[in-house]
């Protein structure tokens, strides 16, 4: 008796925990979004692969801001990036662009492209470099002196056009990297959706992507999630940042 009892306490868990990853793998359960709620501002980030993008429906669900991808590289510019931008910005939402560093192109044209592409207009955020890895590089990591020789004319080309320091978006590996003890005037934006975010040098982050799991109302694209952060301090103080 007390092994079939074992057998099914042993059965029961297991079926827990399996139903608790489904409920995670398909949005439903978010354990960050406990820990997220103590901030007030929050927003989106999105690409293209959210698809068309209503604006309107998106921004009245308790947003605050956006940051819309912009441009990768030296070259590639995001196919829906000027149709994002124009509607995003009539909103009420704050507003801003990232950038997609790449470990293959010189950081001063990406700099370049970055500012053909998307206007210093005062009242938006300021742009965003987001810094992970990607394709062969996530086992093959750029030396932290290959990143910086990149990432250094990046961050001086972004703060000469828009006249203000970009915000780093980091993995919290690529944080451990390239980031931590350096570029103490560039805001961080961390990546931590298992767990709240605590910076390996102590340092405190800005924007948290807390989740890349969430459901909104108002787009329609390949990508059926859309991922969420917040802001560590009130409204007004994420308008500061906004360029003059």
């Amino acid at each position: 008796m007390r092994t079939r009892r074992a057998l099914w306490t042993a059965a029961a868990g297991v079926m827990l925990v399996a139903v608790l990853g489904l409920l995670v793998a398909n949005g439903i359960v978010w354990p960050n979004r406990i820990l997220a709620a103590r901030y007030d501002v929050r927003g989106v980030d999105v690409a293209h692969y959210q698809g068309a993008i209503d604006w309107d429906v998106l921004a009245a669900q308790d947003l605050d801001f956006a940051w819309i991808k912009a441009t990768e590289g030296s070259s590639h510019t995001d196919e829906r990036f000027a149709e994002n931008w124009a509607d995003a910005t009539e909103t009420d939402l704050l507003v801003g662009a990232y950038h997609f560093m790449s470990f293959e192109s010189p950081g001063a044209d990406q700099a370049a492209h970055l500012a053909s592409e998307v206007p210093a207009t005062a009242g938006t955020l300021p742009p965003v470099i987001d810094l992970e890895f990607y394709g062969g590089f996530h086992e093959d990591r750029p030396t932290a002196d290959e990143a910086h020789a990149i990432l250094d004319p990046l961050v001086a080309g972004i703060e000469e056009h828009y006249g203000a320091a970009p915000i780093v978006y980091a993995t919290e590996d690529a944080y451990d990297l390239y980031l931590a003890g350096r570029y103490p005037d560039l805001p961080v934006w961390i990546r931590s959706v298992a767990w709240a975010p605590r910076l390996s040098d102590g340092r405190d982050w800005t924007v948290w992507q807390y989740s890349n799991r969430d459901r909104l109302r108002g787009y329609d694209g390949v990508e059926p999630y859309i991922d969420m952060n917040v802001f560590v301090g009130d409204r007004a103080e994420l308008e500061a940042l906004t360029l003059d």
